[in-house]
């Protein structure tokens, strides 16, 4: 059996969880508690561009916030 995450074939959605982080899942697979789905589904490659082009800051949310109260970046 082939990785499910790896396939070129099969069809994948983009999830998003509560710090704004993202992620490739299979789209026959159950979304994980935590998550929703954002974004494109279908392709890999398609989510794949879709998350590189979206996803330009990968802190999670709570420490970009906790950054930006303490004037970090």
């Amino acid at each position: 059996m082939t990785d499910p995450f790896e396939s070129e074939e099969g069809q994948f959605l983009v999830l998003v969880n509560d710090e704004d982080q993202y992620a490739l899942w299979p789209a026959f697979l159950d979304v994980p508690a935590g998550w929703a789905p954002t974004g494109p589904a279908g392709e890999r490659e398609t989510c794949l561009r879709w998350i590189e082009t979206t996803w330009k800051d990968m802190r999670p949310r709570s420490l970009r916030e906790a950054q930006s109260t303490s004037g970090s970046t």
